[in-house]
């Protein structure tokens, strides 16, 4: 069968819709549409059946991507120059997460996983804005609010620490700050508020109301280089701010915050062998990862 129809249908079979397909793809759903037909010529069978939500692989499609799939080994294994042994998972898996945790934390233990696994390709969104598993936006979601959606597998992820905090130098030179009323003081770093994706990123109504606000922004990274020069105050999540020396927490006990990261993805794409490899080693990843995500 021909490499390039087969292609197309195995981003159909991960993506689920023509048109998240057509997005990994870098092309129009047309053209996914006219590659199943040419497949579906060439097999003599229907591969996929059309429904409501998206497209489902047939009995025959079944059948087809085992085969599909260790295609795909094998040529990504010779664009890499080693031998197609066939071993390992293999494809793309798109995953989404917060900004902050997917840069800072995520890409460096993703990039292990892929120098083990040569055949494995992985599309990294890390975004300030939610990620729908119903649109195909990604395959596996890590998100601060667990999904409801019954036909989801989701798991809990694990808790994380946010704090207030501000820059050394800055602190220094304005008023003490010894209890909640001196932060009136103080200007604050946050979210631009109409344009905040979750409610689990509200935490100064818990805190305090600022009078203003120096700088506000939909990114984490805008945020924490806005605090590190000093415009105020700002909470941050602590496996960032810690590791910065010029950054102090404020009011330890009271500006302390715990969230939750959920990890996401569509139950109908469990058992594909690259989604369950970055599935699991995500959560011993994670788990390795407790005293930064969770420090005293």
């Amino acid at each position: 069968m021909d490499w390039d129809n087969l292609r197309f249908f195995l981003e159909l079979a991960r993506a689920g819709t023509l048109t998240a397909a057509a997005r990994r793809l870098g092309v129009d759903h047309t053209t996914v549409a006219r590659r199943l037909q040419a497949l579906e010529k060439q097999a003599g069978a229907t591969l996929f059946t059309r429904e409501a939500d998206g497209h489902r692989l047939t009995e025959a499609g079944q059948r087809l991507l085992p085969g599909a799939q260790a295609m795909e080994r094998a040529a990504q294994q010779l664009a890499l120059g080693a031998p197609a042994t066939g071993d390992g998972p293999a494809g793309v898996v798109r995953l989404g997460a917060t900004e902050g945790f997917g840069t800072t934390l995520l890409a460096p233990r993703l990039a292990w996983l892929t120098r083990q696994h040569p055949g494995l390709t992985l599309d990294l969104l890390a975004l300030p804005r939610l990620l729908h598993l119903s649109r195909r936006e990604a395959d596996i979601v890590i998100s601060l609010e667990r999904p409801r959606h019954e036909t989801v597998v989701v798991t809990r992820l694990s808790d994380y620490a946010l704090h207030l905090y501000g820059q050394r130098e800055y602190l220094a030179r304005r008023p003490l700050i010894q209890r909640r009323e001196d932060l009136r003081h103080h200007a604050f770093v946050s979210y631009v508020d109409d344009l905040l994706f979750t409610k689990e990123l509200q935490f100064l109504g818990e805190l305090h109301q600022p009078a203003r606000f120096a700088l506000r922004s939909t990114s984490i990274s805008a945020q924490l280089e806005a605090v590190r020069a000093g415009a105020g105050l700002a909470v941050l999540p602590a496996f960032l701010a810690d590791q910065d020396p010029t950054l102090a927490r404020v009011l330890p006990a009271e500006g302390r915050f715990i969230r939750t990261f959920w990890m996401s993805m569509p139950g109908e794409i469990r058992h594909q062998p690259a989604i369950q490899a970055v599935w699991g080693f995500l959560r011993q990843a994670v788990a390795e990862m407790q005293p930064r995500l969770l420090p005293p």
